[in-house]
């Protein structure tokens, strides 16, 4: 996707309306949650599905291919429990 650009003014009680095309583009409508990080002077929106998403890419070399990390997990805690 390409870069999307926009200005806005900033409302009563400190609201900024998120363009319709920036909207879509998120996945996020009237009432959806919103994450908010400020860093570096800037000011980022995001999903909390987008946070995941980079958050399991950024780990993914570490698992290796073919491997499902959750059947790992489910074997481990079976045998935890078999060991109670």
């Amino acid at each position: 996707m390409g870069t999307l650009q926009a200005r806005a003014q900033i409302g009563e009680k400190g609201r900024i309306v998120i363009p319709a095309a920036m909207r879509k583009a998120l996945g996020i409508g009237e009432g959806d949650t919103v994450e908010l990080e400020f860093k570096d002077h800037e000011l980022r929106i995001s999903t909390r599905r987008a946070r995941i998403r980079r958050a399991q890419e950024s780990v993914r070399h570490l698992a290796p291919p073919g491997t499902l990390v959750s059947e790992e997990l489910i074997a481990e805690r079976r045998e935890e429990a078999r060991r109670e």
